[in-house]
């Protein structure tokens, strides 16, 4: 069990020195291209961190692993709307706009209910998992269709971050090399915490939780290094994106991999994924941010799931 202390505590330290790089990165090249800081969270940041839920979701699926699969699944949109999102409106007060909301707010939220009415059943087809896939497909459209929309409307200027268009590419080349090792990062991470979770015994829908939890350290460490340099934007666009790549894509593929019946699933789990998604859309809605007292409300919730899956 050495080496997973290893992999975790060194997995630790590469995510929050990458993930602050990526940030950085991301801002700035939003600024150059004048594209929406909120759509780069989303589609860049958001999908990128969630590389890691599509390694590990896949492996599970085609090694007979469903239910592990989409545990994952269920757990890491969990955590990134409880546990992510909490902890970085605690660290400082999440503003967003009316338009976030209607636009990537709706998808996200009509992502997460495509995926629990599928999981619903307890049984899941092929035919569903394609679905799931062509619904992330139109997804991605929508958003780089928005990505030159309501760029005006962002909630941050970023006045900290400087952008040189000289050396946008540059920045593209560091951002690619800090997700990356976001990505690596998170994915050694979770090896460990998956190796003394085996080490300890633990049942396969705690080991989802564990997973989950894993997997969204990427965008957690993101979401922080985001939150700390104030910037609601990209902390949206990261949870956003991450949920929708989420329920739609790693959902989708490993069901496609791998279809059939849920046997050690907890269905109310679903139910508290769906939850979390309206308590946040709520809390963004009213008044067009998420306070910090919000956030401990989020973290509480996290900890009931968490209860939930023991």
């Amino acid at each position: 069990m050495g080496i997973d202390i290893i992999r975790v505590i060194a997995g630790l330290v590469i995510l929050i020195v990458a993930a602050d790089r990526l940030v950085v990165s991301a801002v700035r090249v939003s600024k150059v291209l004048n594209v929406s800081t909120v759509v780069i969270g989303a589609v860049v940041v958001g999908f990128g961190t969630s590389v890691p839920e599509f390694v590990v979701s896949a492996v599970a699926s085609s090694t007979g692993q469903l239910d592990l699969a989409l545990s994952n699944v269920v757990a890491s949109n969990t955590s990134n709307l409880t546990l992510v999102l909490g902890l970085a409106a605690i660290m400082t007060v999440v503003s967003t706009t009316h338009t976030v909301i209607k636009r990537e707010g709706l998808l996200m939220m009509a992502a997460v209910a495509a995926l629990a009415i599928v999981l619903i059943p307890m049984s899941v087809t092929r035919v569903e998992g394609v679905a799931l896939l062509l619904g992330m497909i139109v997804a991605i459209f929508l958003l780089i269709r928005w990505a030159r929309v309501g760029v005006s409307d962002s909630s941050d200027d970023a006045y900290d971050i400087e952008a040189d268009s000289e050396r946008v590419w540059l920045e593209v080349i560091y951002g690619v090399a800090a997700l990356t090792a976001t990505v690596i990062a998170g994915y050694q991470l979770l090896l460990g915490v998956v190796g003394i979770g085996d080490h300890l015994g633990l049942s396969v829908v705690f080991m989802g939780l564990i997973t989950g939890v894993g997997t969204s350290l990427p965008e957690l460490s993101a979401a922080i290094a985001a939150a700390r340099r104030k910037q609601s934007d990209l902390v949206l666009g990261n949870v956003l994106g991450s949920n929708v790549f989420n329920s739609l894509g790693v959902a989708g593929l490993a069901i496609v991999i791998g279809p059939g019946a849920l046997e050690l699933f907890n269905p109310w789990l679903v139910g508290l994924m769906v939850g979390s998604a309206i308590f946040a859309g709520f809390f963004a809605f009213t008044g067009q941010r998420i306070a910090r007292w919000e956030g401990f409300v989020l973290l509480s919730l996290f900890g009931i799931y968490s209860a939930a899956s023991i």
